[in-house]
């Protein structure tokens, strides 16, 4: 059989799932904190014709002669750029401004008892032991206790409150608000401040954003939830705003950074390169049965 028609297989297939990828970016085209995949393609093995010789004294140097083979799927890549804003003035709505990304748990396990737990506070939390993922998706709720989850129920993690006002970075803690707050608000470096019922400002803790120095290496689990893996180089929980770690605009949500005109064009492309691979097959076909008609 004809080498080339195993090549224009080889081609429909990467296209196949070049437009996979399309499909599911355009789909989620308005899922907040949504990072576009992109495909990249590789060629195969390369059959030798002739190898290359090296100059004599009396003729030059002669090239390799190979026969590629097709092509294949070289990976798919998470784009982790920065999406737009997209103003709510809702103020459990946070959008991250920057490298890091929120901090989400659940079946959570304590290393201890608390030292300070005026609230009923979860805290002194030990995320190596908890159910932990990552989201950019800065949508967030209240539940019946005050603590602050997404729309899973996952807790938001954070810094707890020291007692004296201040933050201590050593106590990871969900984040709650106190049910006899007025109101609250959350600041550019993940401070969570709160009225009180005597008018009086107070700290409910801080959120923690976890940085990675290749976060195009973290796992898709669905529900906008990354996981952590051995190539996405986490470096740990930093406060927000501190060692090139993202500022927190609350009131906003990041959207996804599908761009609809871009990935248009990827289609189109891949739908002409399809066509192209297919057109290959047919051409090859009218070899092959010009070759058995020969034995008319």
């Amino acid at each position: 059989m004809l080498r080339s028609m195993y090549a224009g297989i080889s081609g429909m297939k990467g296209f196949q799932t070049k437009l996979d990828v399309i499909g599911n970016n355009i789909a989620n085209v308005n899922t907040a904190g949504f990072k576009k995949g992109r495909v990249t393609f590789q060629d195969m093995m390369s059959q030798m014709s002739s190898g290359a010789q090296g100059a004599t004294d009396t003729r030059g140097g002669v090239n390799p002669a190979q026969i590629g083979l097709g092509s294949q799927m070289g990976s798919i890549d998470n784009i982790h750029t920065q999406g737009f804003r997209q103003t709510t003035n809702n103020p459990l709505d946070f959008s991250l401004e920057g490298d890091g990304m929120f901090v989400v748990a659940s079946d959570l396990e304590r290393t201890g008892a608390t030292d300070f737990d005026p609230e009923n506070i979860i805290s002194n939390i030990d995320l190596d032991e908890s159910n932990v993922s990552y989201t950019r998706a800065g949508n967030f709720y209240l539940d019946t206790n005050g603590n602050i989850v997404n729309s899973d129920g996952l807790y938001l993690m954070g810094y707890a409150e020291d007692g004296d006002g201040g933050i201590n970075t050593n106590n990871n803690s969900v984040l709650k608000i106190p049910e006899t707050a007025q109101s609250f608000s959350v600041q550019t470096n993940g401070t969570v401040n709160y009225i009180d019922a005597d008018g009086n400002t107070q700290v409910a803790g801080q959120v923690a954003l976890a940085n990675f120095s290749n976060p195009a290496g973290l796992q898709k689990a669905g529900s906008n939830l990354y996981l952590n893996t051995e190539n996405a180089g986490y470096t740990g929980l930093s406060e927000p705003e501190t060692d090139g770690v993202a500022s927190i605009v609350s009131g906003s949500l990041e959207m996804s950074n599908v761009d609809l005109a871009s990935e248009f064009t990827e289609m189109i492309t891949a739908q002409r390169g399809f066509q192209a691979n297919t057109r290959i097959i047919t051409t090859s076909d009218e070899i092959l049965q010009e070759l058995v008609n020969l034995k008319r």
